[in-house]
């Protein structure tokens, strides 16, 4: 038995003189990042698909006989750097060196997971591997000898499942004893004839002082025509032409030895003692006859005619409870806003002006209130996407719309950045990093916009209701939704075909088993989502608010045309809403407006229209914002009737269909347009998105307008 961990193995010295670093590393959907969360109490999203983690995360972890910093690392099957994620996750090895390094196993594929393990080995890295997922392993009729892995590796192991937070303690245990010895890793053994030529590089390696890579690691690279090593050993060398010479003699001659290319004799040796090492410590093998639930389940939501329409079905589902539930919560915090303008209102005297009681009741509250009361849709539907995650349904769907996504030019992985594009665009656009080549990258980045962020949901919320009955409410919402998704992919396949041509690259995904999502994961996710809507309300969408207030309320007319029309014995609240519209249109925001109009007008729209959009390029929800300040200005008696009455009485439900796909696809955010420059490197492709969406916004608002005015009158 190995003996249990305790604070007294470690010199006290060590782990309180300076703060130990530990790297978390491991397989995408190996569950890592949960047990990231569980370490450090960090809210980092954790879903149950390869690829959620696109850039090292870091947090602290107390409590281990000092202070210790564990980072994120991207989830790679491998360290041959040639994605992104495995260049980020070796680079951040061999440049900051880590105290320990923690490799986290799916304990239900462990053989394919040592793969993994045996390159961190060969980069003589502390390590402490994790039988993660213990539970799904022993599911499947499974027993692992966690002594006898340690015994083989050298290397501290726990045993954990990191979702329920089991094995944590014994995790932290683990850390304590790595963080206090150097390490003592066993060494691959190559066969007899690469392990001469690997002792050979290895030598000629030794003089060259400022490589970054331990010497054996190093002489594999060459040998597996690593191109990123090889240009650091190049750079260093006087003639490195030689060296090249010899590695073309050297492959050509084992090659012909071998009868393979020697980066396949390096793989397959190493995937050799991978497998050897698995079988070692498999003291019961899963049973292969076995049928799992997961299987069963597959059977039907991955089936090649039923898959996609249930997908359809469980989204379509998803935007009902979106709608139906969330109905009643949004008219409680509208009411509690009403209640609020009542009683700041009536802190100054009734008929008295003044520009401090306009900026709190229409500026900030009928700005932000605007936004703020669509926090439950929002919360409701970042519930839903994160049970589809956290069972492991997402990675399905990412299955089933891989066949989709070829026909367009798209890689199948593409479905993970447009997965994340409905919550934001922004961290979507990022996740394009996850794909293996700049042509898919770009194609990807490029039709984000089309897939309806979380910021355009409160527009939808807001003008559905408004233009059209109750029973229509969830299939136009859905329809709006499909046709960004239907306009990406065909806009993905025409540049696919053109400017970005190319063969999209195969996709390979692994179907995690099923799982029952817990309350943490969920709560962490909603959370962070509903924090985001909230905090972004109370910050850019405020500043804006009263940014866009005194853009509407300066300057003021000195005299109003109501006065002379209405005459002397008008009725006051006819007079006083007159004369507010009448302040609106001479406004500097109305003069912009209506500067706009002979473009806007044959979409249906007039200067409030124009001017709300304007400051959706600031950030979306400010559409609703500006709508809010616009008609609660204009009409002094809207709080009583509502907004989207107010919206019903000034447009027709034509108008309102045209307004919405405008707010579909017209001008990605600002923040959109400097992502996209920063990810692609090109001002001219956020330049060429930006146009390219406002373009096509205005195309199809005006068909729809003129197509239909013509048609209904």
């Amino acid at each position: 038995m190995r003996r249990t961990a305790s604070t007294a193995d470690i010199p006290s010295e060590l782990l309180r003189s300076r703060e130990i670093t530990v790297a978390l590393a491991g397989n995408p959907n190996s569950g890592k990042t949960s047990l990231f969360n569980r370490l450090t109490g960090g809210h980092q999203h954790v879903g149950n698909y390869p690829g959620v983690t696109v850039e090292k995360k870091w947090g602290r972890l107390r409590g281990v006989g000092g202070p210790m910093q564990v980072v994120d690392l991207p989830g790679t099957y491998s360290l041959t750097a040639h994605s992104d994620e495995e260049r980020v996750a070796r680079r951040f090895l061999l440049e900051e060196r880590p105290d320990v390094v923690v490799d986290v196993l799916d304990s239900s594929n462990l053989e394919r997971n040592l793969h993994l393990a045996v390159q961190l080995m060969e980069l003589e890295l502390n390590l402490v591997l994790v039988l993660n997922m213990a539970d799904v392993a022993r599911g499947q009729g499974q027993l692992l000898d966690a002594q006898r892995l340690g015994e083989l590796t050298g290397a501290e192991v726990a045993e954990t499942v990191g979702h329920k937070g089991a094995g944590i303690d014994e995790l932290k245990q683990r850390l304590r004893l790595a963080a206090g010895r150097e390490p003592r890793l066993p060494r691959v053994d190559y066969g007899e004839d690469l392990e001469p030529e690997i002792a050979a590089l290895e030598q000629r390696l030794a003089g060259l002082a400022e490589l970054r890579y331990p010497g054996r690691y190093a002489a594999l690279k060459l040998l597996e025509g690593d191109l990123e090593v090889t240009a650091a050993v190049e750079a260093q060398l006087a003639d490195a032409s030689a060296l090249r010479l010899h590695l073309a003699e050297l492959n050509e001659r084992l090659e012909r030895r071998t009868g393979d290319p020697v980066a396949v004799l390096v793989a397959d040796r190493r995937y050799g003692f991978a497998a050897g090492l698995a079988r070692e410590v498999t003291r019961r093998p899963a049973r292969v006859d076995r049928v799992t639930e997961s299987e069963r389940i597959d059977a039907v939501l991955t089936h090649r005619v039923l898959g996609l329409p249930l997908f359809l079905l469980f989204m379509y589902g998803l935007f009902w409870l979106t709608f139906s539930l969330g109905a009643p919560l949004m008219n409680g915090i509208d009411a509690g806003f009403g209640w609020l303008a009542e009683r700041l209102g009536q802190l100054w005297p009734a008929g008295r002006q003044s520009w401090l009681e306009s900026l709190l009741i229409d500026g900030v509250i009928g700005g932000v209130g605007g936004v703020i009361v669509f926090l439950p849709n929002i919360v409701l539907l970042f519930l839903g996407i994160s049970l589809l995650e956290d069972t492991g349904y997402m990675a399905r769907a990412a299955f089933i719309m891989d066949r989709v996504m070829h026909r367009f030019g798209l890689h199948g992985k593409s479905f993970i950045p447009m997965l994340i594009g409905f919550g934001c665009t922004i961290p979507a656009i990022m996740a394009t990093r996850t794909l293996p080549s700049r042509r898919d990258r770009l194609v990807t980045m490029l039709i984000l916009p089309f897939i309806s962020c979380g910021a355009r949901l409160p527009i939808y919320l807001l003008l559905i209701p408004a233009f059209f009955p109750p029973a229509w409410h969830t299939p136009v919402l859905f329809g709006l939704y499909l046709l960004g998704i239907g306009l990406g992919l065909i806009v993905a396949r025409l540049l696919s075909r053109s400017v970005l041509a190319g063969l999209a690259t195969p996709f390979v995904m692994e179907l995690p088993p099923y799982r029952r999502p817990t309350g943490r994961s969920i709560a962490i996710h909603v959370w962070q989502r509903a924090a985001m809507y909230l905090h972004k309300a109370g910050t850019l969408i405020l500043g804006i608010s009263v940014l866009l207030w005194v853009l509407m309320s300066f300057p003021q007319p000195a005299s109003y045309r109501a006065d002379a029309l209405l005459g002397p014995g008008a009725d006051p609240a006819a007079l006083s809403a007159a004369r507010a519209a009448e302040a609106l249109e001479y406004s500097l925001a109305g003069r912009i407006g209506q500067a706009l109009q002979p473009a806007m007008a044959p979409l249906g729209f007039d200067w409030r229209i124009n001017t709300a959009f304007l400051g959706a390029f600031a950030a979306k929800e400010v559409f609703v914002a500006q709508l809010g300040i616009i008609f609660a200005m204009g009409d002094p008696e809207q709080n009583a009737s509502g907004l989207r009455a107010a919206l019903a009485g000034h447009y027709s439900p034509l108008q309102g269909l045209s307004i919405l796909v405008f707010a579909l696809l017209a001008t990605p955010c600002m923040a959109t347009f400097a992502i996209t420059r920063r990810e692609s490197g090109r001002w001219s492709l956020a330049v060429a998105q930006w146009l390219g969406f406002t373009g096509l916004a205005y195309l199809l608002s005006l068909l729809i307008f003129q197509v239909g005015s013509r048609l209904f009158g």
